[in-house]
């Protein structure tokens, strides 16, 4: 297995031409389903098993699962800014930093596993209530120095949840832990 499909199990986000409203109601579902699939893997892990990494030099199963609570916070204010401001600029954050935190490397998942489930339910319902004109409005990613509409960081976050969902479940399949 290279390091690629490693740290890219589902490949990398690909923008459709045109998002449809198909496209869009499969994207809010799978951000919707997500904090009940990742329980369901990481509930039976051990202790040992959240801390292993899913790639060498990579995050510990741990790690992936404060990681989501941290992003998908940002990713719900995020929305919350783009709905409530003419084209705000969204503050970055250094994931890579956060991660080396105390409450990342070393707490116990529950919190962060309660804190997905409250977001995702919030989240799930202002994406389920979105206009047509609201999934049009944009955001400005310093970053990555370009707009993003609300529209695609819907994808771009569905996409986020199955990569990670990937590293653990791909990591479970490798050691062969049920």
């Amino acid at each position: 297995m290279t390091l690629e499909h490693l740290k890219y199990p589902i490949g990398k986000f690909e923008k459709p031409e045109r998002i449809t409203k198909d496209i869009l109601a499969k994207w809010i579902s799978e951000i919707s389903t997500f904090p009940t699939r990742l329980i369901n893997e990481v509930n039976p892990l051990t202790n040992e098993q959240l801390n292993t990494q899913y790639r060498p030099n990579g995050w510990t199963i741990r790690q992936v699962v404060h990681h989501c609570a941290d992003s998908h916070m940002n990713s719900l204010t995020r929305l919350k800014l783009t709905l409530t401001e003419n084209q705000p600029t969204i503050k970055p954050y250094y994931e890579d930093r956060w991660a080396e935190l105390i409450d990342t490397k070393n707490m116990l998942i529950e919190p962060s596993l309660k804190i997905l489930e409250g977001i995702h339910k919030r989240w799930t319902v202002l994406l389920n209530n979105l206009t047509a004109e609201q999934y049009e409005r944009i955001f400005i990613h310093p970053e990555h120095g370009k707009t993003f509409r609300i529209d695609e960081n819907i994808g771009v976050y569905a996409w986020h949840c199955n990569h990670h969902l990937a590293h653990i479940t791909e990591t479970k399949k490798r050691y062969n832990w049920k």
